[in-house]
């Protein structure tokens, strides 16, 4: 098995472990992110219901514009600029506050990026 491998498997063990604890409802829905080697993906996601309310990732069209005016185009600056617009989209839908789900990553780079910016944009966590 490959270092790769084992490092994913991990990484759904500890997410597996996190998941038995967190869990969105209506008036507090869970934010997930996931993170692949070129992008970042972010949903505000009703667990009762099993419905995705919001959602923000690196690929939409409005993220790559804002990224391509900037001059800074890392990947830390995508993912601020990912949770900017999922802040946006929660607020417009009236979530206030949600339950943080890191998906089995670190707390740092691009995970805390994206966090902070939600924060920033007026989401409580």
């Amino acid at each position: 098995m490959s270092i790769d491998n084992i490092r994913k498997k991990r990484r759904i063990m500890r997410h597996a472990r996190v998941r038995k604890k967190v869990s969105g409802l209506a008036n507090r829905p869970r934010l997930s992110v996931f993170r692949a080697i070129k992008h970042v993906y972010a949903q505000v996601i009703d667990d009762n219901i099993g419905e995705t309310l919001v959602a923000a990732s690196s690929l939409d069209s409005e993220v790559i514009s804002l990224a391509s005016s900037n001059g800074d185009n890392s990947k830390i600056q995508i993912a601020k600029l990912v949770g900017d617009l999922l802040a946006q989209r929660a607020k417009e839908k009236k979530i206030n506050s949600v339950v943080f789900d890191r998906g089995g990553y670190r707390y740092h780079g691009r995970v805390k990026a994206l966090a902070e910016a939600v924060r920033d944009g007026g989401v409580k966590f």
